[in-house]
């Protein structure tokens, strides 16, 4: 939709585009022009090492919203969130607990990837983004929340739930729990998919909290 050049985020200055994101959702901006807004976004100097911006994907409106850290190598070069590795793993999680992918928003706190080189290779190695990096970008996730209006929020690993909930939430204590918040009617905090393939020889009983972790899900907004 048009918005009046005072509102348009896509007009203000690159430093200032997560705030001028957020309150063009507030006045009705559709997800495409609060994504084309991110494409120019300085407001940190993650952009300048990324290949591009990595928004959220999924149906807007969505029943189900979830918010991982950061893109990694895979996500910045294709431009699309979780279709890396640990996007593989979350995919078939969604599977296995019921989830159609298909229907559900997928975002991560963080839309520039961070990170840095592999001694004597081409490979980008994943750095988690610190709190000012988080910071800066959070206004682009609450932008996404308004247009989503998910009834159940997911949040995947300590960044996310400490970014959109806080220090008092903790990953591992309260994983799988519905836990108190106004962002959404339900809110749910579980680990991210990335950490499965980290678990070596715990790999399949991490993999399997996690499926039992978005049965619960499911089984709340059903």
């Amino acid at each position: 939709m048009a918005l009046p050049a005072a509102i348009d985020p896509t007009r203000a200055p690159p430093e200032e585009r997560p705030r001028a994101g957020l309150v063009a959702a507030e006045h009705g901006a559709d997800l495409a022009l609060v994504e084309r807004a991110a494409e120019g976004c300085h407001a940190c100097d993650l952009w300048a090492r990324a290949t591009q911006v990595v928004f959220g994907e999924g149906p807007v409106p969505a029943r189900l919203m979830f918010v991982g850290e950061q893109p990694g190598d895979r996500e910045d070069r294709a431009g699309k969130p979780f279709v890396g590795p640990a996007g593989g793993i979350f995919s078939k999680a969604l599977g296995e607990a019921g989830i159609d992918r298909e229907t559900v928003f997928v975002t991560n706190v963080v839309k520039h990837f961070k990170w840095r080189p592999a001694p004597g290779s081409k490979r980008r190695l994943h750095e988690r983004p610190n709190k000012a990096e988080v910071g800066a970008c959070l206004p682009w996730v609450e932008a996404e929340l308004r247009l989503v209006r998910p009834e159940g929020l997911v949040l995947l690993g300590a960044t996310a739930t400490e970014a959109l909930l806080g220090w008092g939430v903790s990953v591992t204590r309260d994983r799988g729990q519905q836990l108190e918040s106004d962002l959404a009617p339900y809110v749910v905090a579980t680990v991210h998919p990335s950490s499965i393939l980290r678990a070596g020889p715990r790999r399949e009983a991490a993999y399997d909290a996690f499926v039992a972790d978005l049965r619960a899900v499911a089984e709340l907004i059903a």
